[in-house]
């Protein structure tokens, strides 16, 4: 994985190339089938305005630092900008040309030759169709998908908008009505009540009408409520291993898979259940592969979910699930102390409370970390919660 950059240079004979790569402001074309590596600085650096003409493909695509923070966005406005002032606005071709391969060729693999034809139409380059028709033959890999992808890349350089209009066309602007909190909370107790039992969904139920009895006393609406509907569930739906193998034997998701493959295929699962899992220098679980015999232990396991906080729950043991049982304790006393306090003063800092769990992320060791930065903030600003001058002013 990584930012990859190709140095092509075309001449007539091998004598006049000196160099391997190309050298500062002396690009003629830059295909840049990733905005963000379009815009690094080693890529601007062979840019030169007035010379330079560079084919963008506008896609955002999470990079590793969405790893490590899930809020991030992709800069597609600020790569553009950075494009645009290194060679000139005349002399940027910017469309989404991965979504032109996926609609059209069904593959994003497809970007780049879609881009080759762009540039290449609109002149940039110095070759002739015939050759770069010869290459995609020599090359022998998917020649009649590269080809096409290079023809309704010369197409869109012609006439974007009757590129785009032809899969646009068919794609219909759904409106969709925002669920009410009733919808919302029964769906989670339907939910709650696959994950383990009618009991388990009930105890969510109840609590949420709880919180919305208080909230109702101000008149201020549902945010409070719809929050812990959300965030208290979340807690509650904790992935362990029998919802993991409750959700990988559901027949919907079988249906699924079976729908996507033909033939004889198998379903290889990629785990690291704490119990099995060996850990790598830090301490960190390694997942392995299992093979199709895991499905039927999985089967099983599913159906040993009523074991979950039980003493005869041999996962419910380890320190990560503790902890996933200590935070729905915890939060629902949290939520308490907030109802028991609360005015329509203090309201959106109680809401932004209840969010916390939003923070809480991923899985093993990755949600180990989330959870450390997201106990930092509830801390704070539970602190600023029972402050004497945030209960004076309410």
């Amino acid at each position: 994985g990584g930012a990859t950059w190709s140095h092509i240079q075309i001449a007539n004979t091998p004598e006049a190339i000196f160099t391997t790569k190309v050298d500062t402001a002396k690009a003629d074309l830059v295909i840049g089938c990733d905005a963000i590596v379009a815009a690094n600085k080693y890529t601007l650096a062979v840019m030169q305005p007035g010379r330079t003409f560079v084919a963008l493909n506008t896609h955002g695509t999470p990079t590793a630092a969405f790893v490590h923070n899930p809020d991030w966005q992709f800069p597609g406005g600020n790569c553009e900008s950075a494009v645009t002032a290194a060679v000139g606005e005349a002399l940027v071709g910017r469309f989404d040309a991965e979504q032109v391969a996926m609609q059209l060729l069904g593959d994003s693999i497809y970007t780049n030759p879609l881009l080759l034809g762009y540039a290449w139409q609109k002149g940039r380059v110095p070759l002739s169709l015939a050759a770069l028709m010869r290459a995609m033959e020599l090359n022998g890999v998917q020649v009649d998908n590269n080809k096409a992808a290079f023809e309704w890349g010369r197409r869109c350089a012609h006439d974007l908008a009757a590129v785009q209009a032809l899969f646009q066309a068919a794609q219909v602007i759904a409106f969709v009505k925002k669920p009410t909190l009733v919808e919302v909370v029964s769906q989670r107790i339907e939910y709650l009540t696959g994950y383990q039992n009618a009991a388990y969904a009930a105890e969510y139920q109840a609590f949420v009408e709880k919180v919305q009895a208080a909230e109702s006393r101000l008149g201020t609406g549902t945010r409070l409520t719809e929050a812990v509907a959300k965030y208290l569930f979340k807690l509650m739906a904790y992935k362990d291993e029998y919802e993991v193998a409750r959700l990988h034997t559901d027949k919907a998701f079988t249906d699924r898979i079976a729908s996507m493959f033909e033939g004889d295929y198998k379903i290889v699962h990629h785990m690291a259940p704490p119990l099995l899992a060996p850990r790598n220098d830090k301490g960190e679980l390694v997942k392995q592969s299992f093979g199709p015999w895991m499905r039927k232990a999985l089967g099983l396991l599913s159906r040993l979910k009523g074991l979950r906080g039980s003493a005869l729950d041999m996962f419910g043991k380890t320190e990560e699930r503790r902890v996933e049982r200590a935070l729905i304790v915890q939060y629902r006393e949290c939520m308490e102390e907030l109802i028991a306090g609360l005015t329509p003063e203090r309201l959106a800092l109680a809401v932004e409370i209840a969010q916390i769990p939003e923070h809480i992320r991923g899985y093993g060791h990755v949600k180990e970390r989330h959870l450390q930065a997201a106990r930092a903030q509830w801390d704070r600003l539970m602190v600023q919660w029972r402050s004497p001058a945030e209960r004076q002013a309410a």
